[in-house]
């Protein structure tokens, strides 16, 4: 890391101790915490629930520290995680260096620490969704020697009350700024802190969902994130999802990460950007900028297994009631350029950048391109009740999957779609295609009958994969969009219940 880039890392640590979080240390925790008076270590780690956990430890001793951060902490697991029983349910959590950062929230000086969880044997918990995306990215790597890495996208409403001053003009909030857009300051104040984790962000902004009703206004947010390893990928959304409710809850208003949040509105989405490397190069779309065919062989695969992605990304009843047409949410199994209504989306990339800024800028020298690409595509089906750990982990044996098939890119071709599926000229192209489950009880279904591209090579735990399924299906919600329709009041009680997922 270079010196200039310490010295604009926002996380503390980094600017103290002078190395990148990679290079955290055992010692360099310690050092960082006696030189600059810190009184407590604050364990993190992710449950069952989707949320994060805290274990608070106060600092007695040099020698206390030193044991904490060497040998972790004992938890109860089966009150973390369903799957674990109570008369076997003792497990270690153990700091990952690297995520350590001062927590902005706390009035006593503290460092918080994001956990991995190990057995009574000192192994890793097979289970851990953690764990299971680690799993997944070794064996990508190992069967083709690239680098899965990927983004997340955050979407979520804030929720307060009702301000007739500028008001804003129904589900048009897509970039509003202050004074239109309320809330602003709290996504600002958001990203700010999320820097200082040592979360990579790409930006902020308001999203089109915004209205209100006869108490409340509504205002949707998004944060969107810069390409990393998926673990720290998924690191830095589950802080951000926290960030968020930390901040809202300091300025007294609600924040939701939700799928729908109430019926004919914008829904809330959490779509994951990916891109593929070799030797340290973008190898996503080829030189003349387009789609690689390495790209082309992930999307089929993640295409082939969308269906039973859903039992990852889309985890409640209300899940479904944003899957549906014309709200730029997908609801068939198709990809494309540039369409927010496909499954996998494959965003503008820059091509042609050099002569854009150059149009813009026509006083200044034309720069040599740098030849870094950003080009990425994007799974567009998740939501705020999305394990974040499986459903990465999931796309990337998915995405294994396509590279490994033989065709694979005779079912990216069918699977194109360059057109409006949704206008009538286009009905027999629409009928062609697979749509996604309609409920809880359907994605059920699907991972069972699919379990064995996600179970291979111990990917998934087969214990794992059978605790979804029984959760899933005990929502009991088949067809349960169609017992909804126009029942507003019981949509409404059902969006509330699942207010806080996640």
């Amino acid at each position: 890391m270079k010196d200039s880039e310490i010295l604009m890392n926002p996380n503390e640590l980094v600017q103290y101790l002078k190395k990148p979080a990679a290079d955290f240390t055992r010692d360099d925790i310690i050092r960082f915490c006696e030189e600059n008076e810190l009184e407590m270590v604050n364990f993190r780690y992710v449950a069952e629930d989707g949320r994060l956990k805290t274990l608070n430890l106060i600092i007695t001793s040099k020698d206390h520290l030193d044991t904490i951060l060497s040998h972790g902490e004992r938890v109860d697991g089966s009150s973390l995680f369903s799957f674990i029983e109570a008369g076997s349910s003792d497990l270690y959590v153990v700091p990952r260096y690297r995520t350590a950062f001062v927590n902005p929230f706390t009035e006593v000086p503290t460092v918080d620490i994001l956990c991995s969880f190990y057995n009574s044997e000192g192994k890793p918990l097979e289970s851990d969704p953690g764990y299971v995306l680690r799993k997944a990215t070794e064996e990508f790597t190992h069967k083709t020697g690239y680098t899965f890495k990927a983004l997340g996208e955050l979407e979520y409403y804030v929720v307060g009350e009702k301000d007739d001053l500028f008001p804003s003009i129904d589900q048009k909030g897509y970039h509003s700024s202050s004074p239109f857009a309320k809330y602003g300051e709290i996504r600002t104040e958001a990203l700010r802190l999320l820097a200082k984790t040592g979360a990579k962000i790409k930006y902020g902004h308001a999203e089109v969902g915004c209205f209100s009703d006869d108490e409340f206004y509504y205002e949707q947010h998004e944060i969107e994130f810069l390409p990393t390893p998926v673990e720290q990928a998924a690191e830095q959304m589950i802080l951000a999802k926290w960030i968020v409710r930390m901040l809202c809850n300091q300025y007294g208003l609600v924040a939701s990460f939700a799928p729908k949040i109430t019926v004919g509105k914008a829904g809330s989405g959490m779509h994951f950007h990916m891109m593929v490397e070799k030797d340290g190069k973008n190898i996503t779309a080829n030189e003349d900028g387009k789609l690689s065919e390495i790209s082309k062989k992930m999307i089929a695969g993640i295409l082939q297994s969308a269906d039973a992605l859903t039992a990852f990304g889309n985890t409640i009843p209300t899940s479904y009631l944003r899957l549906v047409p014309h709200q730029e949410a997908p609801t068939n199994i198709c990809w494309g350029d540039r369409n927010r209504s496909v499954v996998v989306r494959v965003p503008l990339g820059w091509t042609g950048a050099n002569n854009m800024i150059h149009n813009a800028n026509p006083s200044c020298n034309p720069e040599k391109p740098k030849g870094i690409s950003k080009q990425t595509f994007e799974l567009r089906v998740p939501d705020g009740s999305a394990d974040i750990y499986l459903t990465l982990a999931g796309l990337i044996v998915t995405s294994l999957n396509g590279l490994l098939a033989d065709d694979s890119l005779k079912v990216a071709e069918k699977l194109y779609v360059d057109v409006n599926i949704f206008k009538p000229e286009f009905k027999d192209k629409l009928a062609s295609l697979k749509q996604l489950p309609m409920s809880c009880f359907e994605s059920a279904e699907v991972l069972e009958a699919k379990r064995a591209i996600f179970e291979e090579n111990n990917v998934f735990p087969k214990g794992l994969i059978d605790s979804r399924v029984k959760k899933l299906k005990a929502f009991e919600d088949k067809g349960l969009s169609e017992k909804l329709y126009g029942k507003n009041d019981e949509i409404k009680k059902l969006v509330d219940k699942y207010l806080h997922i996640g």
